[in-house]
């Protein structure tokens, strides 16, 4: 029914993606070079939100915005029907960005040098944030199983025990992949209440799972919700990055008054009207051009599975969810400096180096496979010709 075939030229339309190549990897001319790093699609968007758009601005005036109940019951209708959790309007509060809510909620609920635990590899915001907000970030390091990652239980009661005040929990897994399981959420849930400690769910990955697995909510799972404060958003589902709107899921109301207050301090504005209407269309139109977006990732991914898996020494895991591959080059013998030269040089490829995720990502590289088959190809041909 949806188009994700068609390659859509990106370059100079401001796009992070495409066009700040020559400066992240340090190069004079990066036209010939092509990005598969940054977490967002080259797909079009749903043609519904496009529409809901375009009719917004038949309205030619865009002044300050209130988020309607409408907009709420969206959202909670779309979790209600994708993860079966009952969550209420009144816990929701918008804002422009998960990455900025979750600093929200750490300058809330810790104090400079307070302790903030998170698990090893990881998006790297879940260190640098922390970090520039003057707080102590605490590893517990995953255990690598079967080309995929599982708690170590030890460490991480270890962790909690250490007196940290806050944990950050990534779920689905960024950037392996993995969905974790109701008996190991359940099981953070009940040491991180244990242990008086703030969890931080972030859950922006939850629609893009793959059949047969399935997300479980933190909130669904927990004794005391109280305890939980979760961040949904469109822009991954969507790909509507660029359009800045997320939602913070904040089921006791003391927490909700203390990230209201800090909201009202720093004069920040609420969503806009597009962001708005982008994301109400979205929860409300947008099932049918995800569940066939699925499919299209689905493919992508066993195509380079299937090729890469060829190349001596390179490891592809299948992701339980999200578009993006942690490729393992362990096996190659080369140091991570090495490899991204290869890529960069001879096969004119940017993948992101395991390292920016932590030192327990070194020897991986993380692929974003949502672009159209022709892209994807081109991709993975680019991949092989470097290591030949």
């Amino acid at each position: 029914m949806y188009n994700f075939s068609t390659v859509h030229e990106r370059r100079n339309t401001h796009s992070e993606k495409w066009d700040k190549l020559e400066k992240v990897y340090v190069m004079d001319d990066a036209t010939d070079i092509l990005p598969m790093w940054v977490a967002d699609m080259d797909f079009a968007i749903a043609p519904v939100i496009k529409d809901a758009i375009q009719k917004r601005l038949e309205h030619p005036i865009f002044g300050y915005a209130v988020a309607p109940e409408e907009t709420r019951s969206s959202l909670t209708n779309w979790v209600y029907s994708k993860h079966q959790l009952t969550i209420k309007n009144e816990w929701i509060l918008f804002r422009q960005g998960v990455i900025p809510a979750i600093a929200e909620a750490i300058e809330a609920f810790t104090d400079i040098g307070d302790k903030i635990c998170i698990h090893t590899p990881v998006y790297p915001p879940f260190t640098s944030i922390p970090q520039n907000l003057e707080r102590e970030v605490v590893t517990c390091r995953l255990i690598e199983k079967e080309n995929s990652y599982e708690m170590d239980w030890l460490a991480f009661e270890s962790c909690l025990r250490s007196n940290v005040k806050l944990f950050i929990l990534c779920n689905p897994h960024n950037p392996s992949g993995k969905v974790w399981s109701k008996e190991d959420l359940a099981k953070m849930a009940a040491l991180c209440q244990q242990y008086n400690v703030l969890i931080l769910s972030d859950e922006i990955h939850s629609d893009l799972v793959f059949h047969p697995n399935k997300h479980t909510p933190m909130l669904s799972v927990a004794d005391d919700i109280n305890n939980i404060i979760t961040f949904f958003a469109p822009t991954k589902t969507f790909n509507l990055a660029g359009i800045q709107a997320a939602a913070i899921v904040v089921p006791d109301e003391e927490k909700r008054k203390v990230l209201e207050n800090i909201s009202k301090s720093r004069g920040d504005m609420g969503l806009n009207v597009f962001s708005l209407t982008a994301l109400q269309a979205a929860y409300e139109q947008g099932a049918p051009w995800l569940e066939e977006l699925l499919e299209v990732l689905s493919s992508n991914i066993e195509y380079v599975i299937e090729h890469l898996s060829k190349l001596d020494g390179i490891k592809v895991a299948k992701p339980d969810g999200t578009y993006l591959m942690w490729i393992d080059y362990r096996g190659t013998g080369l140091s991570e400096k090495d490899m991204m030269n290869r890529l960069l040089t001879k096969g004119k490829l940017a993948l992101e180096p395991g390292t920016k995720f932590g030192q327990s990502g070194d020897g991986f590289l993380r692929m974003n496979v949502a672009c159209p088959p022709l892209t994807l190809k081109d991709g993975v041909a680019r991949f092989i010709h470097a290591l030949s």
